[in-house]
C-alpha cells in the first residue's frame, strides 16, 4: 500500500511512537535500503511532520531519548542535527538562497532554445530509459515522498547522467516534495554537485542501486565520473541575526507554514488575543506545484491554526481563528483591523519563500501602524551558531547541544 501522509500534528505523534522502538541500531544498519513506497518501515517517515515542525526536532530526539541510549540512536539523532544544520548553515548565507532562486528563473526563461531541452523533457516524463529514475519520477507524482538515498541517485542521475542543470532538479524537488524544505533540499544538491563541499561530488553507481534497493532496479548507461560542478566564491557566513525582544501586551498569532507548534513557543509578556495564519507553498516555484503538495501544506496550516486557537486560550473557549486569504500584508491588515490589533507576533522562519514572505509584509505593515515580532526556537538560536563550517564539526557539538536543551 502507498503511504499516505496526513497533515496534522495527530498523525505526526502516531508516525514517531510507531518508530520509536526502531530508531536504535536497527535504523542505523537499514536505513540506507529503499525497498519501495508499500515498505517504509526502515525508516521514520517522519520528515513532512518535522518539515513543519507538526511536531518538533526537540520532543522527537527526547521521545527517541527516552528509548534508547545515545550510542544506539547515534545515527537517527544526527539525522535529526543535519536538518538543523542545513538550516543554520543558509541563515548564515542567505545570497546562496538568493542566488539559486535567480539561478532557476534565469534557467526557466531559457529552456525552450536550450540545449538541453529535449533531454528535461524526457526526465520530467519518465522517459529516460533509466528504469530507477523513470520510477522515482511517478512516485515523486504520486506519493510527493522519496527514499532519502533515492533522492540522492535521482539528483546524481539528474547532474552527471543526464548533464541537466542541477538547479531546475532542486526547483523539481521543491515543488513536489511534501516535506520540500528551503535549506536541506538546496544544500542537498549543492552537495550532490560538489558545490556544497567544493570538489566532493555523489555519483551514483548501478551497483549501488541494485544493492540498496534489493535488486529492484538495474540501472544501464549512468555516468562513471562526476566531475563537480563550479561557481563563484561564495560569501563568508554572516553572524546569526538577533530576534529582537517582542512588544510586550495584546497582540495576534500569525500561523504559518514554517512552524505549526506555537503551543511549544513562548510569546514571554505577550497577550494572545486571537489566531490566524496561511500559507506560501505557492511560492516555492514561480511554477505550478502538484495539489498533493499544496493541500497537505494548506491543510497542515489550518490544523496549526486551529491548535494553536484551542490551546493558548486562558479559558476553555478557543480564541477567535480564521485562516487568511494569503501571507500578505492586505491579508493580515483586515485581520488586524478587524481585532483591532496594532501587534502581530509569529514564530520565525528560516531562510526560505515564508521568510521573505514576512519579511516583506513586516516592511510594508510597518508604514501602516502595525508592528510584526518573531520568536525563535532555543532549539535553533543555540545550534545554528554552530553551522559556519562543514557538518562534521558540528556534529562534535550534538552532546553539548543536547545537555543545554537537557535532553539525554
Amino acid at each position: 500500500m502507498i503511504h499516505s501522509f496526513s497533515p496534522t500534528r495527530e498523525a505526526g505523534l502516531a508516525a514517531l511512537t510507531t518508530f520509536i522502538p526502531e530508531a536504535g541500531r536497527r535504523y542505523a544498519q537499514s536505513r540506507n535500503h529503499d525497498l519501495g513506497p508499500d515498505a517504509r518501515s526502515n525508516v521514520s517517515m517522519l520528515s513532512p511532520y518535522l518539515r513543519h515542525r507538526l511536531i518538533t526536532e526537540r520532543e522527537v530526539v527526547d521521545a527517541v531519548l527516552a528509548r534508547h541510549t545515545v550510542a544506539s540512536a547515534e545515527k537517527f539523532v544526527q539525522e535529526v542535527f543535519w536538518r538543523t544544520y542545513w538550516k543554520g548553515w543558509l541563515e548564515l548565507r542567505p545570497a546562496v538562497w538568493r542566488r539559486y532562486r535567480h539561478d532557476v528563473a534565469a534557467l526557466l526563461d531559457q529552456r525552450d532554445t536550450a540545449e538541453w531541452r529535449d533531454d528535461l523533457a524526457a526526465a520530467l516524463a519518465g522517459n529516460t530509459g533509466i528504469d530507477c529514475f523513470d520510477a522515482w519520477i511517478a512516485e515523486l507524482a504520486t506519493e510527493g515522498y522519496l527514499h532519502n538515498h533515492a533522492r540522492m541517485w535521482f539528483a546524481s542521475i539528474w547532474i552527471f547522467t543526464l548533464r541537466l542543470p542541477w538547479q531546475l532538479g532542486a526547483d523539481l524537488f521543491y515543488r513536489q516534495l511534501i516535506d520540500g524544505d528551503a535549506a536541506s533540499n538546496t544544500l542537498s544538491w549543492r552537495w550532490v554537485a560538489g558545490l556544497q563541499t567544493p570538489g566532493k561530488t555523489y555519483l551514483a553507481t548501478a551497483h549501488n542501486i541494485a544493492t540498496y534497493t534489493e535488486g529492484r532496479f538495474s540501472p544501464h548507461g549512468l555516468a562513471t565520473h562526476a566531475e563537480a560542478l563550479s561557481e563563484e566564491r561564495l560569501p563568508d557566513p554572516a553572524p546569526l541575526v538577533e530576534v529582537p525582544a517582542l512588544p510586550q501586551g495584546r497582540a495576534g498569532l500569525l500561523v504559518h507554514d514554517d512552524d505549526l507548534h506555537l503551543e511549544s513557543l513562548h510569546f514571554p509578556g505577550v497577550d494572545i488575543a486571537c489566531v490566524s495564519g496561511a500559507s506560501a507553498v505557492a511560492a516555492r516555484s514561480v511554477l505550478p506545484l502538484p495539489s498533493l503538495v499544496e493541500d497537505f501544506t494548506r491543510a497542515a496550516v489550518s490544523d496549526g491554526i486551529s491548535r494553536a486557537a484551542q490551546n493558548l486560550a486562558n479559558s476553555s473557549q478557543p480564541l477567535a481563528s480564521e485562516t487568511l486569504s494569503g501571507l500578505n500584508a492586505d491579508a493580515v491588515e483586515r485581520w488586524a483591523g478587524a481585532h483591532n490589533l496594532t501587534t502581530i507576533v509569529t514564530a520565525h522562519a528560516p531562510v526560505g519563500p515564508v521568510q521573505e514572505a514576512l519579511l516583506g509584509m513586516a516592511a510594508q505593515l510597518a508604514c501602516r501602524g502595525i508592528t510584526v515580532a518573531t520568536a525563535r526556537r532555543d532549539w535553533d538560536s543555540l545550534a545554528w551558531p554552530h553551522a559556519r563550517r562543514g557538518f562534521f564539526p558540528f556534529r562534535e557539538r550534538i552532546p553539548k547541544l543536547l545537555a543545554q536543551q537537557q535532553i539525554g
